[in-house]
């Protein structure tokens, strides 16, 4: 089966100051339960902001670092998936619910791509 990585992209400067909040951990624990116990998550994490981050680039051929936070940068990486899935329509279903458990104010996005092999 197909293996599948899902970027959660969200804007850390409208990022909520009240956090996620305990109705949003119970939905979100009660999804991973059901997609763990259905063989299908692999892995899974949130990610520290920008501003612990650093960006390495290879350009001319020359490498450069700019630590975060990225200012430039509307949206970001905030979390990731590794599902294993039988299909994309399979994987973008997970990353629908994935959404829907998120407050109606929240934006969030999901960035799915198949993982190629070999």
């Amino acid at each position: 089966m197909p293996r599948f990585l899902t970027m959660i992209r969200i804007d850390e400067q409208n990022i909520p100051a009240e956090g996620p909040g305990p109705e949003l951990e119970e939905r979100m624990g009660a999804l991973f339960e059901e997609i763990t116990k259905a063989g299908v998550m692999l892995d899974t994490a949130g990610l520290t902001p920008t501003s612990a981050g650093t960006r390495v680039t290879w350009s001319d051929g020359k490498l450069s670092h700019t630590d975060g936070p990225f200012t430039e940068a509307k949206e970001v990486v905030g979390g990731y998936s590794i599902i294993q899935a039988k299909d994309k329509a399979e994987a973008l279903e997970w990353a629908r619910r994935f959404l829907q458990v998120h407050p109606d104010h929240w934006t969030v996005t999901a960035e799915v791509r198949e993982i190629t092999e070999g």
